[in-house]
């Protein structure tokens, strides 16, 4: 994976704007099913946001281009699962992945509404969950008003600890860094923590609410 990189950071280093290209596609491909199964997108992200300490990337079109990606791509098969309804589940290429599919189909029973906001954050099923949830009737707008905050989680789960370790590894070794990131960082350490507890505390009130066990889902 290393041998992989190198050459990628060392060209996005030098022109900007193919990182936050790069950021984007790796967010993106990583969110659609096969895809998200070859693209490393997860690694692509923490690795060029060590960049950011150095000032050759900006924090914050680092986290805009990986948010955009995510988007998306869940996004994107969120809604061919919902046109198609069930027979995507049997179409290439979740045909090629059986047990992923049935796995994201047996979390997003487990969870219901949740499993869009965990998801994010297992790799073996990120990319089927979307396409499951639209293919099983989760309402748009349910899906969205979890995904949107879930993807910003995850976002700066990426991003800061690359961040963050550049950040004490220029300061360790009297390095150049930006002063006012870690100001920065701090205050989306707490945004992310917060974007997490909140969403979660809501979903839990609305089962509550509505009778719903974690597991039920939308039927």
């Amino acid at each position: 994976m290393t041998s992989f990189l190198d050459p990628v950071i060392a060209v996005v280093s030098a022109h900007p704007w193919l990182a936050y290209l790069t950021l984007f596609l790796a967010a993106l491909l990583e969110a659609i099913p096969l895809a998200g199964a070859l693209v490393p997108g997860s690694t692509i992200i923490l690795a060029l946001s060590a960049l950011v300490p150095g000032g050759e990337l900006k924090l914050w079109g680092v986290l805009a281009a990986a948010i955009a990606g995510a988007l998306l791509g869940d996004g994107t098969a969120f809604w061919a699962g919902h046109r198609s309804q069930r027979e995507i589940l049997n179409a290439w290429p979740m045909s090629k992945y059986p047990g992923v599919m049935t796995q994201s189909e047996t979390f997003f029973h487990r969870w219901g509404t949740l499993a869009v906001l965990f998801a994010r954050f297992v790799p073996a099923i990120r990319a089927f969950v979307p396409v499951t949830a639209g293919a099983l009737g989760m309402p748009p707008m349910l899906f969205f008003g979890v995904n949107i905050p879930a993807v910003l989680a995850w976002a700066l789960a990426h991003v800061l600890p690359g961040v963050l370790a550049v950040s004490a590894l220029h300061e360790y070794a009297g390095l150049p860094h930006h002063q006012h990131i870690g100001k920065h960082l701090w205050i989306l350490a707490v945004f992310a923590t917060a974007i997490i507890t909140f969403g979660i505390w809501a979903l839990r009130r609305r089962q509550a609410r509505t009778g719903l066990r974690p597991g039920a889902g939308p039927t």
